[in-house]
């Protein structure tokens, strides 16, 4: 049997002897779920022992991956990320893994970091006895002057009026 990979598609040609081999193809997929060509999931052995979730869009990554990024990403976002890095945790090439997360979080990955960094950063702001540089380094910003640029264009504020309208909220 001859086996061509072709982009995301494992394409099988007869083994001669007419069938397709499943236990090379269980073999061949490290005992993985593989995607049959009506685009249904199942494994190679014809079971399908696992459902994605039913809110996973098409072409999104798996609820596992994207759990998996998740927790990467809210442990790892007040440093430099490439999307490399991002798309290892997942398993997907650079490329796949921005559309995959796009479609499945709504947003780009860095639109997301960013997120997370300015909702670090605003509840740090609330301390008032930490500078405004302070935050910025510790949230992941590469300045004061772009924490200050990013917060305004993300949230409307800039930093020193999100920390005096929470003052003012708390008094």
């Amino acid at each position: 049997m001859r086996v061509r990979c072709d982009q995301s598609r494992i394409v099988f040609r007869g083994n001669g002897e007419g069938g397709l081999g499943l236990s090379s193809i269980w073999g061949i997929s490290g005992g993985r779920d593989m995607r049959r060509d009506d685009g249904s999931s199942g494994s190679a052995s014809g079971t399908n022992s696992e459902q994605p979730p039913a809110l996973n869009p098409k072409g999104g990554l798996s609820a596992r991956a994207a759990r998996r990024v998740q927790e990467f990403l809210n442990a790892n976002f007040s440093r430099k990320l490439s999307l490399a890095e991002m798309a290892a945790v997942c398993g997907l090439s650079p490329y796949h893994f921005m559309r995959a997360f796009s479609r499945t979080f709504g947003t780009p990955p860095h639109q997301y970091v960013l997120s997370l960094r300015l909702d670090f950063a605003e509840s740090l702001l609330a301390d008032s006895r930490m500078t405004i540089a302070d935050i910025a380094h510790l949230a992941g910003f590469s300045s004061q002057s772009h924490f200050t640029t990013i917060m305004k264009k993300y949230r409307g504020v800039t930093p020193l009026q999100a920390r005096s309208s929470k003052l003012r909220r708390e008094a």
